[in-house]
């Protein structure tokens, strides 16, 4: 029998989210928000949704700021030389960034990929015809925090993978074969990291391809002495999705460039980006150098508040608000429930908000565009048995949606343990 003190708690909750429910049976969201079921994706059989899941490349990435798009309309009106494009946004880049320069490139992978010819071949055109032929140049690139999802980037420049996890192994692993030192470290490891590629002069790049926001990221890695580094333009920056950027010392900027499109003969040549996309994604490092995070994180946390006012009306769930601490860092509210006594999964509750109409994406341990291979198909701990809905890639009022939905699921769900 419940107590008297958990019937009242279950009806403060109850009542707290009265008001919200009201709110999403009184405005036509989804239809005003998607042009009813009549818009250019549903017009081919593709279903939009509403992104709770963060900033996934298979998920399209993120919504482009009004300023990329504008950016984007006014590049395509003209012809430019691609060569001198690339040098101004360079210049501008370093201006923004207290870089010594910097490039577009076709996201943080494509940054990798250059990166890694420019430290392998440097500027020299007969060694960047040779690419990924590394035969008698330095190539090993040294993998501090092991092997990723995303180095293929580095072996198909012709880099050869050498992996250590310890700042010990990497100060060992380092020889006169060793082109580049690539990682994802943070804070007081990145730190030791850099000083230790100081001392052996060697070049090392960092990829935060989730780095920003906080846009202070974009000055920080230059004030810190990464030779280079990289974020993705289609994530938290907002810009398109097909661009990232590289940051870092001029002359291995010069060298990255060289290896790139639109060389004829680079190895790099494939991943080409537009000038669209550069002038996009240069206009959203301009927009993130005035937009206002303070204001932004008050939003996201009071949308996710809002669904969790909505989620706790229903029995027996658990919820708490966190940041993560590596990609999508942006408030984030956890789900839970005993899924064994429940007889209900999270896998259950992310089939049925993928299902439903409006469609709706959140956060689970499971990554459909993982290649399975890829480190044996391993689940991040981190992510099991949760829903997690990021707050920064829902817009306005979709969080009463997701609320709503998730609210009805769990419901259903838990009835279904009292009927067993």
């Amino acid at each position: 029998m419940f107590s008297e003190s958990v019937h009242r708690r279950a009806f403060v909750k109850w009542a707290g989210a009265l008001p919200l429910l009201a709110c999403v049976n009184a405005r036509g969201l989804w239809a005003k928000a998607w042009g009813g079921r009549n818009n250019i994706y549903t017009r081919i059989g593709v279903r939009p949704f509403i992104n709770a899941r963060g900033t996934w490349t298979y998920l399209s990435g993120s919504l482009e700021l009004p300023e990329v798009r504008r950016a984007k309309e006014q590049a395509a009106l003209h012809f430019v030389d691609m060569f001198e494009l690339q040098r101004g946004v360079g210049r501008r880049l370093a201006q923004l960034s207290g870089a010594e320069s910097g490039m577009i490139t076709s996201g943080a992978a494509g940054a990798m990929a250059a990166a890694t010819a420019a430290c392998i071949a440097g500027s020299d055109p007969a060694k960047v015809w040779q690419l990924p032929d590394t035969t008698g140049l330095k190539h090993e690139v040294v993998m501090f925090g092991g092997r990723s999802a995303f180095d293929s980037a580095i072996r198909l420049a012709g880099g050869k993978l050498v992996l250590t996890r310890a700042h010990a192994e990497l100060q060992a692993a380092l020889n006169p074969n060793t082109a580049m030192i690539y990682t994802t470290a943070l804070g007081e490891r990145l730190e030791k990291a850099i000083a230790i590629a100081k001392a052996a002069r060697v070049p090392l790049l960092l990829d935060d391809a989730a780095g920003i926001p906080p846009f202070e990221n974009l000055r920080l890695y230059a004030k810190m002495g990464a030779d280079l580094y990289t974020f993705s333009g289609g994530k938290g920056l907002c810009g398109p999705q097909c661009s990232g950027l590289l940051l870092g010392r001029k002359d291995l900027i010069e060298a990255a460039l060289a290896n790139s499109s639109p060389w004829e003969g680079a190895v790099c040549r494939p991943m080409k980006v537009g000038k669209e996309e550069i002038m996009g994604c240069l206009a959203a490092v301009e927009a993130w150098a005035h937009r206002d995070l303070a204001a932004l994180d008050r939003e996201w946390n009071l949308r996710v508040q809002r669904i969790r006012k909505l989620v706790d009306s229903v029995p027996d769930v658990a919820t708490r608000i966190e940041i993560p601490q590596g990609g999508n860092r942006y408030p984030t509210l956890v789900v839970t429930w005993d899924e064994e006594k429940w007889g209900f999964s999270v896998a259950d509750c992310d089939r049925q908000l993928r299902e439903g109409e409006p469609r709706i994406e959140v956060l689970t341990a499971n990554n459909p565009s993982l290649v399975p291979a890829v480190l044996g198909d391993r689940k991040s701990p981190r992510r099991n048995d949760a829903i997690r809905i990021i707050s920064m890639t829902m817009q306005p009022g979709e969080d009463l949606l997701v609320g709503q939905r998730l609210r009805q699921i769990l419901a259903a769900g838990r009835k279904g343990m009292r009927a067993a």
